[in-house]
């Protein structure tokens, strides 16, 4: 799937099945609330926290993937409703990014 085919396919499943979307406030939480269980996530399947025993059950890949996906669905939603080009918007942080670090990277010693 592209990334324009997800922005499109999500904003089909929420004009049908999601109702309508929040509006970017509340889309905006939401996203951080995602972005903070992924990162619970990785702090603790990759990182030096444990988990509680009632929560040991999810620390699979496939727990982390489903997480990460709820955050690139709520990013998908802020964009659409907000009239990004995901597929642009990538392509046009790429090349600042390129332009920007082409050397900064490769003469980094901490990246040797």
């Amino acid at each position: 799937m592209t990334i324009q085919e997800a922005q499109q396919v999500v904003d089909e499943w929420i004009k049908t099945i999601g109702v309508r979307y929040y509006n970017e406030l509340t889309n905006t939480a939401v996203l951080m609330e995602e972005v903070g269980e992924m990162a619970r996530l990785i702090a603790r399947i990759y990182g030096e926290q444990s988990f509680k025993k009632p929560e040991h059950a999810k620390t699979s890949k496939a727990d982390l993937a489903d997480e990460m996906a709820d955050v690139l669905f709520v990013l998908v939603c802020l964009a659409n409703q907000t009239g990004i080009d995901l597929t642009d918007a990538l392509k046009k942080n790429l090349d600042k990014k390129t332009n920007r670090d082409k050397e900064r990277h490769a003469n980094n010693e901490k990246l040797k």
